[in-house]
C-alpha cells in the first residue's frame, strides 16, 4: 500500500505539493509513481526560473524501467531543485516525501493547492 501524508496535495499525474513558505510550493512525485517506476537512476529539472503552467512538463524522472515526464502542479516559476538528486537520485525511490522532493515552483497565490486532490481523493486514483 503506498503511503498518502494527508497534509499534502496531489495530482492524478502523481505528483505531490506542499507551501513551504511564502508563496513557494515544493514538489515531488508520490510513493506510488516511485514504486512504479522502480529504481530512480536520473532527476532532471529544466530551466531553473522557468515560467510553467499547471500541467506544463518541468522535467524527467529517469529509472531502471522507463523515463517519464513531470508535470507541474501549479502554475508559477521554477526557482529551485534538489540538487542532493544529482548525486543520489534513489532518494526519490527510499524518501519521496522528504529528502527525494524535486523542485519548489513559486506561485502567485499558495491557494491553488486547494483546487489539487487531498489525500482522500488521491487515494482513490491510485485504488483505480
Amino acid at each position: 500500500m503506498a503511503e498518502i501524508p494527508p497534509d499534502l496535495r496531489y495530482t492524478t499525474d502523481h505528483e505531490w505539493a506542499k507551501v513551504v513558505s511564502g508563496n513557494t510550493v515544493r514538489v515531488g512525485i508520490t510513493d506510488y509513481a516511485q514504486n512504479s517506476l522502480g529504481d530512480i537512476v536520473f532527476v532532471s529539472v529544466h530551466g531553473l526560473d522557468a515560467a510553467v503552467e499547471s500541467g506544463d512538463t518541468f522535467g524527467e524522472v529517469e529509472s531502471t524501467k522507463s523515463v517519464s515526464d513531470l508535470y507541474a502542479p501549479v502554475a508559477g516559476s521554477v526557482v529551485t531543485r534538489n540538487e542532493a538528486l544529482d548525486d543520489n537520485p534513489d532518494l526519490v525511490n527510499t524518501d519521496p516525501y522528504g529528502a527525494g522532493w524535486i523542485a519548489e515552483i513559486e506561485v502567485a497565490d499558495v491557494a491553488v493547492l486547494d483546487s489539487l486532490l487531498d489525500a482522500e481523493g488521491y487515494g482513490q486514483v491510485t485504488a483505480e
